[in-house]
């Protein structure tokens, strides 16, 4: 897993994750969504209850936190490690949005 944080930060993440509001996205089992965003929370059409903003941020952190150090085998390998509310959906928007790379993972295009 690669965190591309040079473009992301914890100012602009919520203005990007808003920017793709309508866009489909997959989760890493393959399940297609799309979001709504209301203030500060996203909603899923998979979802009842919503994915708050300070859920984004806080898995943003952990990514971030993972990420030091060179030497330290990294914890963070996918969302079940991410262990935050709604991870599924949280790691599918991080790699939909380009915040997350992974090598065998393909964000496609959803045409409905």
């Amino acid at each position: 897993m690669i965190l591309h944080n040079e473009t992301f930060t914890m100012e602009n993440l919520w203005d990007k994750i808003t920017s793709q509001e309508g866009k489909s996205f997959l989760t890493k089992k393959g399940l297609p969504f799309t979001y709504t965003i209301k203030g500060g929370e996203l909603f899923t059409d998979r979802r009842e209850r919503s994915i708050t903003r300070s859920t984004f941020e806080k898995a943003y952190e952990k990514l971030l936190h993972d990420q030091v150090g060179e030497e330290a085998p990294k914890k963070i390998v996918g969302p079940k490690t991410l262990n935050v509310y709604g991870a599924p959906y949280v790691w599918a928007v991080f790699t939909g949005i380009g915040m997350i790379e992974e090598e065998l993972y393909i964000q496609e295009e959803m045409h409905f």
